[in-house]
């Protein structure tokens, strides 16, 4: 067998007729095992049982596929936004759905959320065009959903974006603190949202 082929059985495994998604899953399931750090074009070639000409054609080096992971990260999390504000809940059960489904997300994704927001990409600033905008579209659509519950008078804020900002990074640093093991009990993840929830929503008379 050479370089340029692979067991059946890896091939069906990932291929399902899209090279590149069948790479972006691999390399989720290589950094959930083994780290960022660890994660390579070689060995994800190997790991999906192509040559690594075939892996570069779709990623230019390390940097373009970690923004490529994260970049799906942010559409998965889009699709929840979606959901979100297509359905028929209450305005506050929505908000309270949204910090919960934040949190959940952080926490049920934590390598994936870690490329989202992490250091290695931004510090750099090596973000690619396609991560810059699906993550810009997915902030801009947080701070509609922010605008909306103001105007109703559900949540305290003069600016949305200003607000969405600060709900952000209070859910943010909630997620690391479970991500890092600092909050090691996941089933409290909603206890903490509720007892969050009266910091933003406006005093009723």
């Amino acid at each position: 067998m050479t370089t340029e082929t692979a067991p059946l059985k890896t091939i069906s495994k990932y291929h399902h007729g899209n090279l590149r998604q069948s790479l972006l899953l691999a390399a989720k399931e290589l950094i959930a095992e083994h780290g960022i750090e660890a994660l390579s074009l070689r060995k994800l070639a190997d790991k999906v049982g192509v040559s690594r000409t075939a892996a570069y054609h779709y990623f230019i080096d390390k940097n373009d596929l970690l923004c490529a992971l994260a970049a799906n990260g942010f559409r998965r999390w889009q699709t929840s936004l979606d959901k979100l504000s297509c359905n028929q809940l209450p305005d506050r059960d929505k908000f309270e759905q949204y910090v919960l489904a934040y949190i959940t997300f952080a926490t049920n994704n934590p390598e994936e959320y870690e490329l989202m927001f992490g250091r290695c990409i931004w510090k750099q600033s090596q973000c690619t065009v396609e991560l810059q905008e699906i993550s810009h579209t997915t902030f801009q659509h947080q701070v509609e959903l922010i605008d909306r519950w103001q105007s109703i008078g559900l949540i305290n804020g003069d600016s949305a974006l200003r607000t969405a900002q600060v709900i952000w990074g209070t859910l943010h640093g909630i997620a690391k603190l479970f991500i890092d093991g600092v909050y090691n009990d996941v089933t409290r993840v909603e206890e903490i949202v509720i007892s969050a929830l009266p910091m933003f929503l406006a005093a009723k008379d």
